[in-house]
């Protein structure tokens, strides 16, 4: 009996395995998705009802158990080091030329750098143990459950090895592309690019979310243990991936051995021009010593190891058809002209649309309507429409020019030199202004109103139930209820997050003023050394520009905005409606007294908000610049010049899990 159970189990184990594999990692299903939870279903049942034949490698073990609370600490036992990025060939040379003064004849392994996020694999007797994250490097997080859903990663090895591999966790293109317009069609944020993506994946606490997710991961590194039965050492990485491969990890494609600069510089090309056609997303190619005993005599540096660098692709660009320029109002008036293009695929998604910033930029430029022009993503993020081909325009096309009056109101339009040449309508009542505006006050940074968003702006505004931020506290829920789409339960809703918005806090009423070149870190600046809106509304010039990343055009625009009429109306009748004036955000502890933190880039896990109000709980100070009195700087994904100014400074660099770690202390 018992016998026989065990045969079912097992071979039910082995055809949802097969059947997993087709659908997860070939996207080729032979099975409907019923006919496989019904498979699933049995085998669960079974092993419940024999628990002496659970085995850790079971599918069943792939996704299941509750959420997590939060993530657990890994301290790895080999670092986690990342790589020196060399940006030219020149660059690479020089690398190569260093090894070659230590090294006689060295060969290296030459791969592509595949865009996700580092982590190590853990074994014992061959069952998968343990998957951490890179973290900084010596400590990342336990994030085991999430990559069991990964099936691609074995569970169990075919011989009983103790030993730790590195990978990378990628989302492939085509799942990126299901998942955002999945999002898309809920009405959900979209993620930025694959690699963001996987990061927010991977890092779910709900492993059934990582599940749906369909990840990938490369195995590119063997870390420690034994890669044989009988203990020997490899001689080479080559050595280890082939043998990886035999062990079933998904190992890198498209490796070379070389031995030449210019063989590996073809290798390089080559990649670069394989990159669009590949399923996942590479943003470089990796060249390291290939000889292991190379590698243990040149050693390792400080944060990187001498024997390897990452060349970095600089960001794709693409040609297409610039279809249209439109023109968008925003909240202080200015008129931004974004490019209409012909879909392109770009650095891992289809752009359509791209920032051309203000006339100045059109102009400089020359880009006319319906030319041929280059784009890229800036921090292969946000398009941007890097030049124009007037070579390729077909007949006379004549410049472009700014409209002269006011797309919104009609109103006339005036060129600000002074204000980064922006172009900015004079009507003060301008409608999209006024729309920017309440949706500003409005979102989640601001007064965090939420389900207050542009549709229902515009609703307000069409019937006349709003002229300005002040009156959406005089809403009713009756009346709202009578909007097209919003109905009593939603109206009640809307009341009751405005309500909520009155306690919060003087730090976000100043940022939700929309001040000009006052963000949330000047906001809070303010909040926190005037005391009240009254004071704020009152401060001079002089005591404005003493405040630390205050100048004199941000002084100005604080000093001119409260001396506006409309807007010393609009500051009273908010006080009437009992907003809260004064700071909600006291340090909870000092930690961080005395430290000043810059943010920059995209974090893995939070955005720069949240971080930021961390670290000012813990007594820190968060500033917008990079100078010799920053004590860190907290960099993510794509940070830039920010990054670059604290290397030149020696300003300390930590990720957010090295911050998280301080203020955890």
């Amino acid at each position: 009996m018992s016998e026989s159970v065990l045969e079912t189990i097992e071979k039910l184990r082995a055809k949802i395995l097969y059947h997993a594999k087709k659908y997860y990692v070939e996207d080729a299903p032979e099975i409907s998705d019923y006919d496989y939870d019904m498979m699933y279903a049995e085998l669960l049942r079974l092993e419940g009802e024999h628990p002496e034949f659970d085995d850790p490698a079971s599918p069943t073990h792939r996704v299941g158990g509750k959420p997590l609370e939060k993530f657990g600490k890994v301290v790895h036992a080999v670092q986690m080091n990342s790589l020196s990025d060399v940006f030219s060939f020149g660059e690479l040379e020089e690398f190569l030329e260093r090894v070659r003064e230590t090294v006689e004849k060295p060969l290296y392994s030459v791969e592509p750098k595949i865009d996700g996020l580092s982590v190590s694999l853990r074994y014992e007797n061959g069952v998968f143990v343990q998957g951490a994250t890179r973290g900084d490097g010596f400590v990342g997080e336990d994030v085991t459950q999430n990559l069991k859903t990964v099936f691609t990663i074995p569970m169990k090895l075919p011989e009983p090895l103790t030993l730790t591999v590195r990978g990378e966790v990628y989302m492939p293109r085509a799942n990126f592309e299901r998942l955002n317009a999945a999002r898309e069609a809920a009405g959900q944020s979209l993620f930025a690019n694959p690699r963001n993506a996987a990061a927010g994946s991977l890092r779910q606490l709900d492993p059934k979310v990582t599940a749906e997710r369909r990840l990938d991961i490369f195995v590119f590194n063997f870390q420690e243990g034994a890669l044989w039965a009988d203990g020997r050492d490899p001689v080479s990485h080559t050595e280890t991936l082939n043998r990886l491969r035999e062990l079933g990890f998904h190992t890198l494609e498209n490796t070379i051995t070389a031995g030449t600069a210019e063989e590996i510089e073809a290798h390089i090309e080559t990649l670069g021009r394989l990159r669009d056609t590949l399923s996942y997303d590479i943003d470089g190619v990796v060249v390291k010593i290939d000889r292991l005993a190379d590698r243990r005599t040149l050693g390792e540096g400080t944060n990187t190891p001498k024997w390897a660098a990452a060349y970095k692709f600089p960001p794709e660009q693409k040609q297409t058809k610039l279809e249209d320029i439109s023109i968008a109002v925003g909240r202080t008036g200015v008129l931004t002209p974004t490019a209409v293009l012909s879909p392109v695929r770009l650095a891992g998604t289809t752009v359509s649309r791209a920032t051309l910033h203000n006339a100045e930029f059109i102009r400089e430029k020359d880009i006319r309507v319906g030319d041929i022009v280059t784009v890229q993503k800036a921090g292969d993020i946000i398009p941007e429409v890097v030049r124009s081909h007037p070579d390729l325009r077909v007949g006379e096309v004549p410049p472009y020019r700014m409209p002269e009056r006011c797309p919104s109101c009609g109103e006339p339009v005036f060129y600000d030199a002074d204000e980064g040449a922006a172009t900015r309508c004079t009507n003060s009542k301008c409608p999209a202004q006024l729309s920017r505006g309440i949706e500003h006050f409005a979102s989640k940074d601001a007064m965090d109103i939420e389900g207050m968003g542009p549709q229902i702006v515009e609703a307000l505004l069409a019937n006349r139930l709003i002229s300005d931020a002040a009156d959406l506290y005089h809403l009713r829920a009756e009346e709202l209820a009578e909007l097209d789409r919003m109905g009593e339960k939603s109206a009640a809703n809307l009341v009751a997050a405005i309500e909520r918005s009155r306690s919060a806090g003087l730090e976000r009423l100043i940022y939700a003023l929309g001040i000009r070149n006052v963000g949330e870190v000047a906001a809070a600046q303010l909040a926190q050394h005037f005391g009240t809106l009254e004071a704020c509304m009152h401060a001079a010039k002089e005591e404005l520009c003493g405040l630390s990343d205050f100048g004199e055009v941000t002084a100005d625009c604080v000093v001119n905005f409260f001396s506006h009429p409309q807007n010393i109306d609009l500051c009273e009748r908010l006080t009437a409606a009992g907003l809260l004036t004064t700071p909600v955000k006291l340090p909870q502890s000092d930690l961080l007294a005395g430290l000043t933190f810059v943010l920059t880039g995209t974090l893995p896990t939070m955005s720069r908000d949240e971080a930021s109000e961390k670290i000012r709980n813990a007594g820190g100070k968060v500033s917008g610049s990079v100078s010799a009195k920053t004590s860190y700087v907290v960099a993510g994904e794509a940070a830039g010049s920010k990054l670059a100014k604290a290397r030149a400074l020696n300003v300390p660099v930590i990720d957010e899990d090295g911050l998280m770690r301080m203020l955890e202390a």
